[in-house]
């Protein structure tokens, strides 16, 4: 038998790429005869050998990153696969951070203890986000049980209901539908269902959407201006900002984020053009520039929230969904809502008040919950959450 056609399979791999070969153009021509070089000069049996082979793909290597640790999203592989990589997933939520494409449920036990699922209920979850607290009530409903996950974002949900799908909740358990809360009554009577059990509504940003610089969510990581829950529709935070006058901004920053500079920052933004995250940011830091580091910054995070609600239309869609809630339960049916700032409180606090009056709640929270300090150590953007229920009469 000739030599080369003894070479190991290790052997043609380690072949791969000879000294005077360009990976980035190499291709399987180098194998054939006359492609050898002085330098790499062939015998009969290894052409034989390397005219046997199989046409190959070159190898591609992946994307470096400079220094020890992967700092931007899309370099963060292995905390995009988390199957693969659970040891860094594991380091990363020890450290008190999210990893990269997930999203870490807030006050779960808090949830559960107020909605107590049971099997056999009907379910919805209108913020699916991530998936993790429907994961949890999924359990508690089966069997028999079902759950309707609503969310507006596109780009999420699909990779959401994989994910419980392969959990193992079929159609008949997990019912996704892409809208954002307010859509829930006409959900529920497309399904013909009468009402639901136990009634979900987290009101915060998904780490996904925040931590993806392509999303325009960001205060750190340069991305476009965009803060739309769905890309598909609406306007963008750069189109509002170019078009506001400065009496309506200043408007929208007192009602959305009770910013304190209102003013002075809707004459240095409004009819602006900021193409991206970074630049409005900047231009933010400038407008008030007696302010110290962490008050500038605070100033950023309160724009950032006011302009992400007016572009997705959050209050009124809050305020919709509010003024259905209760039709949507079953009698005894319970509601939990998690909301992350002032002007989401105020509304389901207000709402909830005038359903008792009205009788159409039976019971209320009367203190809003916080998260527990473990939860706020172990996961910091569960500080400003605050969960209110109430229960159908």
């Amino acid at each position: 038998m000739p030599y080369g056609a003894e070479l190991s399979s290790r052997r043609l791999q380690n072949a791969r790429y000879p000294k005077n070969c360009n990976k980035d153009s190499w291709n399987v021509d180098f194998y054939r005869p006359g492609a050898l070089s002085s330098t790499h000069p062939a015998t009969p049996g290894t052409l034989s050998a390397m005219n046997d082979t199989p046409n190959l793909t070159p190898h591609r290597r992946r994307q470096r990153y400079s220094g020890k640790h992967p700092r931007r999203f899309a370099e963060k592989y292995k905390e995009h696969n988390p199957e693969r990589y659970a040891e860094t997933i594991a380091k990363v939520l020890t450290s008190g951070k999210t990893p990269a494409g997930t999203h870490r449920a807030i006050m779960v036990a808090e949830i559960l203890e107020v909605l107590a699922p049971q099997p056999g209920e009907t379910a919805a979850d209108c913020t699916l986000g991530y998936g993790g607290h429907a994961q949890e009530i999924l359990q508690r409903i089966q069997p028999g049980g079902k759950l309707f996950g609503l969310d507006a974002d596109p780009i999420e949900l699909p990779k959401t209901e994989a994910r419980l799908r392969a959990l193992g909740f079929g159609p008949e358990t997990f019912i996704a539908r892409r809208s954002n809360f307010a859509g829930l009554p006409q959900i529920l009577a497309d399904a013909g269902c009468a009402g639901a059990d136990a009634v979900l509504a987290d009101l915060g940003v998904s780490s996904m959407q925040l931590d993806d610089p392509s999303r325009g969510f960001s205060v750190k990581h340069e991305g476009p201006l965009d803060m739309r829950m769905n890309p598909r529709r609406g306007q963008p935070a750069s189109a509002l900002l170019q078009k506001i006058n400065p009496g309506n901004l200043a408007t929208l920053l007192d009602e959305n984020a009770d910013e304190p500079n209102a003013n002075e920052l809707s004459v240095a933004l409004a009819g602006i053009t900021f193409g991206t995250t970074a630049a409005l940011a900047q231009a933010i830091r400038e407008a008030l520039p007696k302010l110290n580091k962490d008050d500038a910054d605070l100033a950023v995070r309160r724009v950032f929230q006011a302009l992400r609600i007016a572009v997705n239309d959050e209050f009124s869609a809050l305020e919709s969904f509010l003024r259905n809630l209760s039709a949507c339960l079953n009698p005894g049916g319970r509601v939990a809502i998690l909301t992350f700032h002032s002007g989401e409180d105020r509304r389901v606090k207000k709402s909830f008040e005038a359903g008792q009056r009205d009788g159409n709640y039976a019971e209320i929270s009367q203190e809003v919950i916080r998260s527990s300090p473990a939860e706020r150590h172990a996961n910091p953007r569960s500080s400003p959450a605050k969960l209110r229920w109430a229960r159908r009469a």
